[in-house]
């Protein structure tokens, strides 16, 4: 299964895109829209070796997912790649999100759920570009497909 268009970009829109490798807000190298695997400093890529690591960072995000058995919508994959890509498959299987969709619970639950994971750093703070994305991930999960 793939996701959609509009996450790709979406995700792009999240991430941004640095060409120079950089430390994020946990302080984690990382390069092009998000990529950290094997990221060091002074690491410098080309725009579209960005968008390459990006569609295999999502790939790798969508494998993750489907091991979880669950039967989701394209919307709903969708919003579990954004969360997925952006704090990892580990979070979620360890999460009250998942358990919840996994229970059914309404969708106000989950919804509140998606919106707790909006810290970041050391020591954590609240960031006003992961209250976006959780907003956009939320309201996602529940759009028509």
């Amino acid at each position: 299964m793939r996701i959609s268009h509009l996450a790709f970009e979406k995700i792009k829109s999240f991430e941004g895109c640095r060409l120079r490798a950089y430390q994020d807000a946990a302080g984690v190298w990382t390069i092009g829209y998000g990529h950290t695997r094997d990221v060091r400093r002074g690491d410098q890529i080309t725009q579209f070796t960005a968008e390459e690591y990006l569609r295999m960072d999502i790939a790798e995000c969508v494998a993750q997912i489907e091991t979880l058995g669950l039967e989701l919508t394209l919307p709903q994959l969708d919003a579990l790649v954004s969360f997925v890509f952006n704090l990892g498959i580990g979070r979620l299987r360890r999460s009250t999100l998942l358990r919840y969709i996994r229970e059914g619970r309404s969708a106000d639950a989950i919804k509140k759920q998606f919106r707790a994971w909006v810290y970041a750093g050391k020591p954590p703070r609240k960031l006003k570009g992961l209250v976006t994305r959780r907003d956009w991930e939320a309201n996602r999960f529940f759009e028509e497909y």
